[in-house]
């Protein structure tokens, strides 16, 4: 699929780790809608490339554990009863995702059929290399041969992949989630309450232990009081996947 520039541009700033205000209750069948939410995927990050990048990194900076938690920048579904419904389509979903991407073990293969390394030249934990032509599509059918990101790990002068990452609009309720991975095996998540730094901020000047995705701040009053740009959501529904797992407990990221 051919995306226009523009667009692809939006969606490259927004998707590659594709908030609400903090939920009084957290909701096991539906999420409360969200004010502010773009008619587009992703977040508007004005003309400002610096706060992008910022966004970006401190997200994927929290999802670097194969297990996350919920924090006041986590927040995640709630687990459903376990059925053996679910575990087949889930199995199902795995197969299918895991025959699709063993190819991509070579890494320069990923990057040859159009996935490309978010920040390539700042250390990560775990790398995500996405491909916005599935991103999009991921907007408005879920395809699971089409992860929107690949996860890897750095290995000498390589990488080694680990896992993917699908994701969802951010207007998706959990019954419209669970249509896509069951809520019973895998718990989605999205990034909220985010401080930015300072706008023009050079990502090595942050004080990551006050903003980000693993700050202190989670509220728009202290933000403010710093001079930051606070996000109650950034990004869309986001799950990870590890189809290589051995054990089938790890497979699915919680």
């Amino acid at each position: 699929m051919k995306i226009p520039k523009k667009m692809h541009v939006l969606f490259g700033l927004s998707m590659v780790l594709a908030i609400p205000a903090a939920r009084a209750q957290q909701g096991s069948q539906t999420v409360p809608d969200r004010p502010g939410r773009e008619a587009m995927p992703g977040m508007d990050m004005g003309d400002d490339p610096d706060q992008a990048r910022a966004a970006g990194k401190t997200a994927n900076d929290s999802m670097a554990d194969h297990d996350m938690k919920m924090s006041p920048h986590m927040f995640m579904t709630d687990l459903r009863p376990h059925n053996a419904a679910d575990d087949q389509r889930a199995t199902q979903i795995v197969d299918e995702l895991r025959k699709s991407i063993v190819k991509y073990k070579d890494y320069k293969v990923a990057l040859a059929d159009g996935f490309r390394i978010f920040l390539p030249n700042l250390p990560q934990p775990i790398y995500h290399f996405t491909n916005y032509g599935y991103g999009y599509e991921a907007e408005f059918h879920f395809d699971p041969e089409k992860p929107t990101s690949l996860l890897y790990k750095k290995s000498g002068d390589g990488y080694e992949l680990v896992g993917a990452m699908y994701t969802a609009p951010k207007s998706f309720s959990n019954d419209q989630l669970n249509e896509r991975v069951p809520l019973s095996v895998a718990r989605w998540h999205e990034h909220v309450n985010i401080c930015l730094p300072p706008k023009g901020t050079p990502l090595r000047d942050v004080n990551w232990q006050k903003f980000g995705a693993e700050g202190s701040i989670a509220t728009q009053s202290a933000c403010e009081e710093t001079g930051g740009r606070f996000l109650p959501l950034i990004f869309n529904w986001m799950v990870h996947v590890y189809p290589f797992e051995t054990d089938p407990n790890k497979v699915w990221a919680h």
